[in-house]
């Protein structure tokens, strides 16, 4: 069984395709990062993969990840919808290390 990822309306969005050239690779330290390209305006989703556990935030160009954000696991995939039509899009994700430094994974989709 497969569940689709849900827009803010809480619809299905249909599968996803890869956006070309929407890959991304972060350094998560004990310093804040983010993705130095901002998320295309066709992006709807953002797949995360982390190699350690870090704290995240999704936000604008400005947007600083810190400890008392959103923490992810290591190991895990998993879609975020990033905004859409309705709502305000967010462009950029920025991680912080949990523990050890680590790689986070990002892949956008369309």
């Amino acid at each position: 069984m497969t569940t689709l990822p849900k827009d803010n309306d809480n619809n299905a969005i249909q599968a996803l395709r890869l956006h070309p050239n929407g890959a991304h690779t972060l350094s998560a330290s004990s310093t804040a990062t983010r993705n130095v390209n901002a998320f295309s305006e066709t992006t709807r989703i953002v797949s995360v993969y982390a190699t350690g556990p870090v704290y995240m935030q999704f936000g604008e160009s400005d947007v600083v990840a810190n400890n008392t954000n959103h923490y992810f696991p290591d190991g895990l995939y998993y879609d975020f919808a990033i905004g859409g039509d309705k709502t305000l899009q967010y462009t950029h994700l920025s991680v912080i290390a949990a523990a050890a430094n680590c790689s986070v994974h990002l892949s956008e989709k369309q």
